[in-house]
């Protein structure tokens, strides 16, 4: 894989320059969505992973809704990351979600967790960690945890996003888009969509199925700096392959 293909996603989202600057989404909102025929869970992978790049000094406040830490362990080891060690070295905090549920609609449950984050940010800040992370894997099973009470979790969502403007945290959530394919776009998803800095999406080949191409992704950023002090949305389309060790990144037509 040559080096340009390897780096089409970062520099999508801006992540091109790791001697100088290894993190430039501190105070932005990335919203990765999906679908089943073509998940988006690495992207979430690649940026826990660039979040945790030994020339970063970012922290991650994971909240695992989706699967156990023996499971991005796993995935995470494959792409050359120890998360069992960053564990060790308080750069990941794993905060278990798997059989958390929210009585009363969710709201006292979302308030209690949204207060540990808090706690945690703050925490950290005053041990001069400046750069965090937060990280919600995945949107939809928070609300199912809240009881369908989608309110409540946009509600919880809106607070976290203060956590981006106040210290300057990175926020990144994935949520699965088709399991309201049968309904108009809820508000929670409008919402999250219009919060969103940068917006991430999944989809199969509009030609169907292919043996070397998995999907294709769209990744749209919002508020991009041109060398004239302007700012402009950015619309990245490209096409992936998911491999054992990690995901190939090709334009659209390069492939036969």
């Amino acid at each position: 894989m040559n080096q340009r293909a390897s780096n089409l996603l970062d520099e999508a989202l801006g992540l091109v320059d790791e001697g100088t600057n290894p993190w430039t989404l501190s105070g932005r909102v990335l919203l990765i969505e999906d679908c089943v025929e073509t998940s988006a869970a690495f992207l979430l992978h690649h940026l826990l992973k660039r979040a945790l790049s030994t020339l970063s000094s970012n922290v991650v406040v994971f909240l695992a809704l989706s699967q156990p830490f023996s499971h991005y362990d796993r995935v995470l080891r494959k792409l050359g990351c120890n998360l069992a060690a960053q564990k060790e070295n308080k750069r990941l905090l794993f905060l278990d979600m798997l059989t958390s549920e929210f009585p009363d609609g969710g709201e006292s449950g979302l308030v209690a967790l949204y207060g540990k984050i808090e706690k945690v940010v703050s925490a950290l800040i005053e041990e001069n960690k400046k750069s965090i992370t937060i990280i919600i894997d995945d949107l939809s099973l928070l609300e199912v945890a809240a009881n369908g009470a989608s309110n409540h979790v946009l509600d919880f969502l809106h607070y976290c996003h203060t956590l981006t403007s106040v210290f300057g945290c990175t926020l990144v959530a994935l949520n699965h888009e088709d399991i309201y394919s049968s309904m108009e776009k809820p508000a929670l998803i409008l919402h999250l969509e219009y919060l969103a800095d940068i917006l991430m999406k999944t989809e199969p080949l509009a030609t169907g199925l292919a043996t070397d191409v998995h999907g294709q992704l769209t990744v749209l950023n919002k508020e991009t700096w041109d060398g004239q002090g302007r700012s402009r949305n950015r619309i990245f389309n490209f096409h992936f392959r998911i491999k054992e060790n990690g995901v190939e990144y090709f334009s659209p037509g390069s492939r036969a």
